[in-house]
């Protein structure tokens, strides 16, 4: 696609308060593929504005219109998948098959739920002698990462408009042509002016303003911990709501009674996919230490079975972050089993699939997150010891729990202080809400509960 020139603000494109531009690079060769504006505060306060303008109109339109407009928006995202998966696969560099299945396929499920949650959620209920109403919070600025970059979007934008509210994007600056293409999709679709806006930029200046903006009522960023806690700190001074999906550490844990084949190869395929670019990846591995070098083994067979099969990271500094952990890894005492530090080819930011073993839970990869496909084997003695460690980080947003039968994998994942857990290789739900414990964020997204961080209650007495 052909890259805009402007904002995308109250309906229209427009031209940027300044002529600088960010350069996106296709990671997988580094050339430049396109330029995008460089939004300020002004940029944002316009679209802000915009925003505001359309509150009133947007919000008072019936649950019922708002779910055929965000079904449009769905449309159009099944229309341009392709375009979709080809935009992605340039910025991103995510191999074609994997952005055709999930980075287009993904977000067309979740713009689906939401067209018909916008028509099915319960806006009103009684409460003994009161009526209670859930109204719309208002203004929403939505700060978006690159490494899903059109599923967050979706995630944010979806129950944002179901809800009645009015957004503003700040996209990744990594991932902009993806938004761009978004802004003309809900352009298509037919969504009243200044109800959906986008301002590219860089997170420091146009996502601090936003963030910051006296006239945003709800803020909600998907991306790191370091940055979502800076956020946090500029809602709460201003009494402000804040929705927050951060980092994750997430432990993949394997019962002694599991199929280890299995578990080991589906917590491999986890890992490497999206080249690890994905917050809630199992990342480490906790394997009974009677069958340890067994799932060493199996893990280091199927880390070698992907090869050249996963694209680059995102960027040259992400790749350099990446192999840093790798290396560290190797000064702290692991055993590297699998890939290593060197960079698999001369061009494009790519990262060999990685596996240590003997990694013990206090190591810095097993308690960063390093955002790469980098997996961690940690052995432990018993359940409680497994526990111990998988509770032992100060994230808690997914995880994964593997036994003979579901019941035993139910009890172990009941006690783990994390948001979602799959048991025994369950398959993503798109209804599902997702988000963390501790720091891994505040709040959900997807399906009803994503929906309700939209809200805000008011009880009438009678």
């Amino acid at each position: 696609m052909k890259a805009h020139d402007g904002m995308y603000i109250a309906g229209a494109w427009r031209p940027a308060s300044t002529g600088d531009t960010i350069p996106v690079v296709n990671p997988a060769d580094e050339e430049v593929i396109a330029h995008v504006p460089a939004g300020t505060a002004e940029d944002v306060d316009a679209a802000v504005r915009a925003a505001r303008a359309a509150l009133p109109a947007w919000s008072a339109t019936p649950p019922a219109e708002r779910a055929v407009k965000i079904g449009a928006v769905r449309d159009g995202l099944i229309a341009r998948k392709d375009e979709i998966a080809a935009t992605v696969t340039a910025e991103l560099g995510a191999p074609l098959p994997f952005s055709e299945a999930v980075h287009a396929g993904v977000p067309i499920m979740v713009a689906g739920s939401y067209a018909d949650l916008a028509a099915t959620y319960p806006f009103e209920e009684k409460v003994g002698n009161s009526t209670v109403y859930a109204e719309p919070v208002g203004v929403v600025g939505a700060i978006t990462p690159w490494n899903y970059p059109l599923h967050q979007i979706v995630a944010k934008v979806a129950p944002a408009l179901a809800a009645g509210c009015t957004v503003v994007l700040k996209p990744a600056e990594d991932t902009p042509l993806t938004a761009q293409l978004f802004a003309e999709i809900t352009h298509e679709a037919g969504l009243p002016a200044g109800v959906f806006n986008l301002v590219t930029g860089l997170g420091p200046v146009a996502g601090q303003a936003l963030a910051g903006h006296d006239d945003v009522d709800l803020v909600s960023f998907t991306g790191s911990t370091a940055v979502g806690k800076q956020i946090g700190a500029t809602a709460g001074a201003a009494v402000k709501r804040v929705a927050l999906e951060l980092g994750g550490k997430s432990a993949n844990v394997i019962l002694p009674s599991a199929d280890l084949a299995k578990a080991v190869n589906v917590g491999v395929a986890n890992v490497m996919a999206n080249s690890g670019q994905t917050c809630s990846a199992w990342t480490r591995m906790l394997v009974h230490t009677s069958r340890y070098e067994e799932a060493v083994e199996l893990a280091r067979k199927a880390a070698a079975k992907y090869g050249d099969r996963i694209g680059p990271v995102v960027s040259a500094k992400q790749q350099a972050r990446v192999r840093g952990y790798i290396e560290r890894g190797v000064e702290e005492g692991a055993r590297l089993v699998a890939g290593g530090p060197e960079a698999p080819r001369e061009q494009g930011y790519f990262v060999s699939p990685t596996v240590f073993a003997d990694v013990t839970p206090g190591m810095t990869i097993a308690q960063e997150e390093i955002f790469g496909p980098v997996l961690s084997l940690i052995r432990y003695e018993d359940e409680a010891d497994a526990e111990t460690i998988a509770n032992g980080t100060v994230y808690g947003l997914a995880g994964a729990v593997w036994a003979g039968d579901d019941a035993e994998a139910v009890a172990f994942a009941r006690r783990l202080q994390t948001g979602q857990v799959d048991i025994n290789g369950g398959s993503f739900n798109p209804l599902a809400p997702f988000g963390g414990y501790k720091q891994s964020g505040v709040g959900r997204e997807l399906g009803a509960h994503g929906l309700a961080e939209y809200l805000q209650t008011k009880s009438l007495q009678f």
